[in-house]
């Protein structure tokens, strides 16, 4: 949902008239698509959190503020956030110039009009490219397992350990990503459908 939530505003200031502000979002969708997602978590949870302030826990011990669950969520929302500026950006530009025009001749602002009209006219073009994007994201999760977050692989790596059923285990994870995969994409293509729109692709 952030990475979603970073697409629309991202994909918002790229028309900005301030050009500094489209510049920092075009340096961090190039920095965020061209460096390998593993290598971004590792420099949130390494070189950002040594630099973060610690708490102590309930028993004194001084444990780091930002936990390594929210910096996997910070590292994949931004990740999978830069390419869903991209997505928004070309449905937006799929929205015909005589759309946005007659917002405006009827008195909306710039926001208004991205608003209310222009992206639920380019969300119902991007829904396909954000299905895969989301599709990439689930399976882009495991890599949290490498700063010891407790996802799915995680999970399955200290119950092997302990029983010694590496073969059950993995085929048990395949079999639930298989899952998880193929009922986000059932609902997304069900959604696609349901918003339909003659002229505005999907």
């Amino acid at each position: 949902m952030l990475s979603l939530v970073i697409g629309v505003a991202g994909a918002f200031a790229q028309g900005s008239r301030f050009a500094p502000l489209r510049w920092f979002v075009a340096g961090y969708v190039a920095f965020f698509r061209n460096t390998p997602p593993l290598v971004q978590m590792y420099f949130f949870f390494f070189a950002l959190g040594a630099i973060t302030p610690t708490v102590p826990d309930d028993i004194g011990m001084e444990v780091p503020l930002v936990s390594n669950f929210v910096w996997a969520l910070v590292a994949l929302s931004l990740f999978a956030g830069a390419f869903n500026v991209e997505i928004f950006r070309s449905g937006i530009e799929a929205v015909p110039r005589s759309t946005v025009e007659a917002a405006e001749s009827l008195g909306y602002t710039r926001l208004g009009t991205y608003r209310e009209v222009v992206l639920p006219l380019a969300f119902r073009v991007c829904l396909p490219s954000l299905n895969n994007n989301l599709v990439n994201l689930i399976k882009t999760t495991t890599l949290a397992y490498a700063i010891g977050v407790p996802e799915m692989l995680y999970v399955a790596n200290q119950i092997w350990s302990d029983s010694l059923n590496v073969t059950e285990m993995m085929n048990v994870l395949l079999l639930l990503y298989i899952g998880l995969v193929s009922l986000l994409v059932w609902l997304m293509h069900r959604w696609e459908r349901a918003m339909r729109m003659p002229g505005y692709g999907t």
